[in-house]
């Protein structure tokens, strides 16, 4: 185990926080909802991250029901959507700069044409099948 300067508890003190057994937090373990680091000695170490993935364990059995395969089918649901969550923020990011690269280029490539004029100029105002099919009022 590394230090880091992160607070580390162990499985007797967990147990005693949350009031169960620590028969359950190693079943836990088993199952794969929780994943412990160890020390040399093989002494479970539960950092914060544990403790805040135990009480959504504990919120999803005690309060709402479910049983442990529900929980574990809910945490990879959440863990796919912070992932998909935060490649939406990427792509967004990358959007946003490429647009903001596109319309320096596009206001670059305007002071140096050989007519200028501004992107309105260039739009027209009917298109040309419905002006020859206009009739003046008399």
């Amino acid at each position: 185990m590394k230090k880091t300067g992160k607070a580390y508890f162990m499985i007797s003190a967990v147990a005693q926080k949350y009031n169960i057994h620590p028969q359950t937090l190693r079943l836990y373990e088993r199952e794969g909802l929780l994943k412990p680091s160890r020390t040399e000695g093989n002494t479970r170490l539960y950092s914060e991250e544990d403790l805040e993935q135990l009480e959504t364990i504990l919120s999803l059995t005690r309060d709402l029901g479910v049983n442990l395969a529900g929980v574990e089918i809910i945490i990879n649901m959440r863990r796919k959507i912070e992932q998909m969550q935060h490649e939406v923020n990427e792509f967004m990011e990358y959007v946003k700069h490429e647009m903001a690269r596109g319309l320096d280029d596009w206001e670059q490539r305007l002071s140096t044409a050989l007519v200028k004029s501004s992107p309105t100029d260039l739009v027209r105002a009917t298109p040309p099948h419905e002006s020859k099919n206009l009739k003046v009022k008399s």
